[in-house]
């Protein structure tokens, strides 16, 4: 029986900030080269979610309606038919693999700058901050303003972002653009999972979750790749060409995206 829906972003929200709550107290438990206490906290937790599956439902409701989606191959090949799919992977790949620079490269970047490691860490912990913000009130932006406005906000925020990055090692004006992750990373996800949920068939949404997955990974991996060479030979300024990235997304964002969902939610999950 169908219960009260619960927000999707919301438990991407949640899952944000435990990894801010581990990495904090990991932070203050290790002392040293001793990896003992990062050991025992992964124990526990592993620990924990084994034991909290038995909260989980023991049977899902399926619907009968829809015939078996097609396996394989066939499958992924009838998603990449979809336009408004090949939208989603196209825009996700570009934005979420333009931060491979940032991922790979901002802190030795920013360290080589003579920023302290403690304002680093802050600079980090900002954006992380801002995803969890975003994962929280992201659904009632989106019901708010639509789908096409969050990705092209997504890709004109990793514009801005990355702009900046490339120009500037001022630890204020880097924590000005450090809660941007929040729109180039949560809003843009949560405007994926809506878009999905309108153009992909309830039975393939498995295979569209590992379409999405692989083609931004994909992307990413090739990324980090390049971003070792560029920053060899250009430093910091190589974050250009991730900016150029999220503005060959843009378009694809507003004219590929519709203005309105004809979803009143986001993907939600019922307990």
């Amino acid at each position: 029986m169908a219960g009260r829906p619960f927000e999707y972003g919301w438990i991407r929200g949640a899952a944000s900030a435990a990894f801010v709550a581990g990495t904090l107290t990991v932070g203050q438990l290790a002392t040293g080269h001793d990896v003992t206490p990062i050991i025992w906290m992964n124990a526990s937790l592993l620990a924990a979610t084994a034991g909290a599956t038995a909260l989980l439902p023991n049977a899902t409701t399926r619907s009968r309606a829809h015939p078996a989606p097609p396996p394989g191959l066939a499958g992924a090949r009838g998603l990449l038919k979809r336009r408004g799919f090949r939208v989603i992977v196209i825009v996700s790949a570009l934005v979420y693999g333009s931060h491979a620079m940032h991922d790979a490269f901002a802190v030795i970047w920013w360290s080589h700058a003579g920023i302290d490691t403690s304002l680093i860490s802050v600079l980090w912990s900002e954006a992380v901050a801002a995803e969890v913000l975003v994962f929280v009130i992201g659904p009632a932006l989106i019901r708010r303003f639509g789908v096409r406005a969050a990705a092209t906000l997504a890709a004109a925020a990793g514009i801005i972002r990355w702009t900046v990055a490339a120009t500037t090692t001022s630890v204020l004006l880097l924590s000005l653009v450090q809660p941007l992750h929040g729109l180039t990373f949560a809003l843009l996800h949560l405007a994926c999972m809506r878009m999905m949920a309108d153009n992909v068939p309830a039975n393939s949404a498995a295979t569209a979750q590992a379409l999405y997955a692989f083609g931004s990974g994909c992307v990413t991996a090739a990324l980090t790749l390049l971003s070792g060479a560029l920053y060899a030979r250009y430093g910091g300024v190589s974050f250009l060409p991730m900016a150029m990235l999220c503005a060959t997304a843009l378009p694809f964002a507003w004219f590929g995206f519709p203005a309105r969902s004809p979803k009143s939610e986001l993907p939600a999950f019922r307990h």
